[in-house]
């Protein structure tokens, strides 16, 4: 056997370059390089979080001063009628929210898959509003709605079904670009031989769309359904510019209700009411995670059991 066909023989495979001079390096020095972003990730959120649910049962100023006071807390949180108010604002602002951005979201990106021209020209100019902080978009559509309300003698703060839908309004404008997209890659998916196998069968436009396209766009709708659900029940900054819950009314036993404040809002608020109520703020916060953790968790599992195995 000639020298070359020697070499030739003792050159490792490329199965074996993969499992010995890269996998094993890998796997040696992955500690190392995971190790400073566990560490991070540790400091920055499960202490913090592990801290939180134990601050929720203690009166605190400062975390050093906390002094336990069991599930005193809880008991104020779940009695606090402004709390349950908000519970119920938030309830409906996230109905409404996801029908209304996922269906507007799905039928903009269906109609920017079809050949148009300014189709890149169009998917720009929906995702921008996506870029602009909701701060600035709670001020900005503030402004929008109180000068057209004006008009008619009142203003967005003075009524609650105004300010409910002037938020739903301002959060569909912000976040259907952001659905839009990842419909479109959804749809970019379906493969083309089954809708040219609907083509043939003579399938209506409804009946390729409902029986092809959308059980083929499922992973789409649970990613778009999972945001909107979470967004919404999370939101804060644009509730707090654009209506800051009002209007509010006082009851008669001198508790007040925001008619327009979403739980992340209520939190932020009982917070600020006093010394004594930072601990029931904080157990809200509790609430409001472990409510917020279920509602996403049996989201996922309802859409993902209708996903088509591809």
């Amino acid at each position: 056997m000639s020298d070359k066909k020697k070499k030739k023989a003792k050159r490792p495979s490329g199965s074996a370059v993969t499992s010995n001079l890269i996998r094993k390096p890998i796997q040696r020095w992955a500690p190392l390089f995971i190790l400073p972003t566990f560490v991070c990730f540790c400091i920055g959120f499960i202490w913090p979080f592990l801290q939180g649910i134990y601050l929720s049962f203690c009166n605190f100023m400062t975390p050093k001063d906390a002094k336990w006071v069991g599930i005193t807390n809880y008991v104020k949180a779940f009695s606090d009628p402004s709390f349950g108010r908000a519970f119920w604002n938030t309830t409906g602002f996230a109905v409404v929210s996801i029908v209304l951005i996922n269906i507007i979201a799905f039928f903009i990106a269906y109609a920017l898959t079809q050949a148009m021209r300014g189709a890149n020209l169009f998917r720009t100019v929906f995702f921008m509003p996506n870029l602009i902080g909701g701060v600035v978009l709670g001020y900005i559509w503030s402004m929008i709605f109180d000068g057209i309300l004006h008009r008619y003698g009142t203003y967005l703060e003075a009524n609650a079904t105004y300010g409910f839908w002037g938020l739903v309004i301002l959060v569909a404008w912000q976040q259907i670009g952001y659905m839009m997209i990842i419909y479109i890659a959804g749809l970019q998916a379906v493969p083309g031989d089954m809708l040219e196998a609907a083509k043939i069968d003579g399938a209506s436009g409804w009946k390729t769309l409902t029986k092809v396209i959308l059980p083929n766009v499922m992973p789409s709708i649970t990613i778009c359904t999972f945001l909107t659900l979470t967004n919404s029940f999370k939101m804060f900054d644009q509730n707090l510019a654009l209506t800051g819950g009002n209007p509010i009314t006082t009851l008669a036993d001198g508790s007040k209700i925001a008619a327009t404040e979403l739980l992340a809002l209520n939190i932020y608020s009982t917070y600020n009411i006093s010394r004594n109520w930072h601990g029931v703020a904080q157990a809200k916060a509790v609430i409001f995670f472990i409510l917020v953790a279920v509602l996403a968790l049996s989201q996922l599992y309802a859409t993902r059991s209708k996903e088509v195995q591809q």
